[in-house]
């Protein structure tokens, strides 16, 4: 029994070394006796008639869609934000305003912030001052937001976050101005955006995320 297997082992070792010799020797072997042309093969996608040519379409054909936000509180600061800056945390403009939401710097000292190169490579604390100074805004407009919301003024229907827009815009003091003269005093910033401007474009956000807060502000980063 040993014999024979030594024997046969002998033999396959003969065979796999002419083998390699035979491959060795002729460097233009003839691959097309190896072609599985008219073999019957598997497929890990199916050929049947029922799969529709739309499953196999390639990705550059698909359609992309973005996030919609609508009148969602993020939909209501992202568009504040493309407004100011374009969305850009990097930014500042040539009066001096900072950052994605154009802070002054006055208002960030009101909020507790008063490290604005920080303040200006740190895109949290920017969502969190924002946030903050909404809120205090809110607290602030609270009797105007009771008095001017569902009204009409100047052709503008008051919401309120067509009122905190607007105290983002120009402060709060101004807007109480505003909504006190029934549209007569109009504040505009140094690009001429007016307050009436803002309450209108941003009308009709859902805010009452903002809870009113006096003291409002950024106590971590």
């Amino acid at each position: 029994m040993t014999k024979n297997i030594t024997c046969i082992s002998s033999l396959a070792l003969a065979i796999i070394i002419l083998l390699l010799v035979s491959f060795s020797k002729n460097e233009n072997t003839d691959l097309g006796q190896y072609s599985t042309k008219g073999l019957v093969l598997n497929y890990t996608v199916s050929q049947h008639k029922d799969v529709k040519a739309d499953a196999l379409k390639s990705t550059q054909d698909l359609e992309i869609f973005s996030p919609f936000l609508g009148k969602t509180f993020v939909g209501f600061k992202e568009a504040i934000a493309f407004k100011e800056s374009g969305g850009n945390y990097f930014t500042v403009n040539t009066y001096g305003y900072l950052g994605k939401y154009q802070f002054g710097r006055e208002t960030l000292k009101l909020i507790g912030v008063n490290n604005t190169k920080q303040f200006l490579r740190n895109p949290k604390l920017q969502e969190k001052a924002f946030i903050a100074n909404a809120q205090r805004n809110k607290w602030i407009l609270r009797r105007d937001i009771k008095n001017f919301v569902g009204k009409h003024l100047d052709g503008v229907l008051i919401t309120e976050s067509g009122i905190l827009a607007a105290a983002h815009l120009a402060g709060a003091g101004n807007v109480k101005k505003y909504l006190r003269s029934y549209g007569l005093n109009n504040f505009a910033d140094g690009f001429g955006t007016t307050i009436r401007y803002y309450m209108n474009k941003f009308s009709g956000y859902d805010t009452s995320f903002l809870k009113p807060n006096k003291r409002a502000k950024v106590t971590t980063i």
